[in-house]
């Protein structure tokens, strides 16, 4: 069947639309009484408010997960599943809620109008194991379901896009209360975690700054260029964590790094360094931002003021930032004896960033307990 032509809405509107305007009707009426969280969360750009016209062409549409206790879930999970593939309306707003398959062994589901049964995206699952798997935990849920307390191990255990996949996104209805308790014990790190990220991150722009000389000085421009890079992305991760902002994967950190208040000033200095034809400029930009950067840090509060100015990288004639004295600085104020002992190399995304690694929760939890 052909698709309608729809104007685009985010898809975190068009899944409240959904559950406000169809699913919540079926529920009502056929499970009067049942307790469950509606919500849009997990994987997709939507969760994070960046989906476009072009998200649609795959797994973005009316779509969302409906979490009940488990009991529930065994009770009723299947005949909720088959009440609105017969019920749910074809399409919401003009965008099919059927999803079809072009390939079966393929996952992913592209929307198309049916006259038959709606093969739907709203998921029946347990919160509990919902949020462990999306977490990686291996310990079993604390009584009522809710989440156990993470450890320092749990929070450098787990990416940070998949926090803001759980944090992120819209909970339309909480009847259970699991779900909101878990985003709201998710919101941000706890203060000491998060003085040592700072700290991690701060240690591994010191590891290269005065790499961008060295390359230009033995003639590799290009090599000079990918440092900068480099550089530019970590004070992008380093701001969001100074935001209090979890960073998304590579896709959308810098849409999520706009976003930020500070981001107008930096900006000019970012696309400089990594834009620049030559090394004098791609210095001087990256050093404008170093500072910049520095001087948030101590704006917080965390630690005593550093002096933020550039300097000399010892006798060699580049300009740097020296940027080892801040991770110092945040250092010493992590007190926890967990995290007091860890080398400087932070939470699994600050040390990976293989797509494949940080998928596999047991690999991480395996090479996180590894560090000592």
């Amino acid at each position: 069947m052909t698709t309608p032509a729809r104007a685009f809405l985010p898809g975190l509107e068009l899944s409240r639309i959904l559950y406000e305007e169809a699913v919540r009707p079926i529920l009502d009426a056929e499970l009067p009484g049942l307790r469950y969280a509606a919500a849009r969360v997990g994987p997709g750009s939507e969760v994070l408010g960046f989906d476009t016209a072009r998200s649609a062409d795959h797994e973005w549409g009316p779509r969302l997960d409906l979490f009940l206790e488990p009991a529930d879930a065994n009770a009723h999970g299947e005949r909720i599943h088959r009440l609105l593939a017969e019920r749910l309306p074809k399409q919401v707003r003009g965008w099919p809620t059927h999803f079809r398959h072009a390939d079966p062994a393929d996952p992913v589901g592209h929307m198309e109008l049916t006259d038959g049964p709606v093969d739907h995206r709203v998921g029946v699952r347990v919160a509990g194991g919902w949020l462990h798997g999306q977490l990686g935990l291996r310990r079993p849920a604390a009584p009522g379901g809710d989440l156990p307390e993470l450890t320092v191990r749990d929070w450098l255990a787990v990416p940070q896009q998949k926090l803001a996949e759980v944090t992120g996104g819209a909970v339309f209805h909480d009847g259970v209360g699991t779900l909101t308790r878990a985003r709201e014990a998710l919101a941000w790190y706890p203060d000491q975690v998060w003085r040592y990220l700072l700290a991690c991150q701060w240690q591994r722009i010191a590891q290269e700054e005065a790499f961008v000389g060295r390359c230009a000085e033995v003639g590799d421009d290009l090599g000079s260029a990918v440092v900068a890079g480099r550089s530019v992305r970590d004070l992008m991760r380093l701001c969001l964590l100074l935001e209090r902002e979890y960073a998304p994967y590579s896709k959308w950190l810098g849409s999520a790094f706009a976003r930020l208040p500070r981001a107008g000033e930096l900006l000019l200095s970012l696309r400089g360094a990594v834009t620049a034809g030559d090394y004098a400029t791609r210095e001087r930009h990256l050093c404008d931002a170093y500072e910049r950067v520095a001087a948030a840090q101590n704006r917080t509060g965390l630690t005593e003021v550093v002096d933020p100015a550039r300097r000399p990288y010892h006798d060699r004639p580049f300009q740097v930032l020296h940027a080892e004295r801040f991770a110092r600085a945040l250092a010493r104020t992590v007190t926890d004896p967990e995290l007091r002992d860890l080398p400087l190399t932070g939470a699994v995304d600050q040390w990976a960033d293989s797509t494949d690694f940080l998928g596999r929760p047991e690999a991480v939890r395996a090479a996180v307990e590894a560090l000592g």
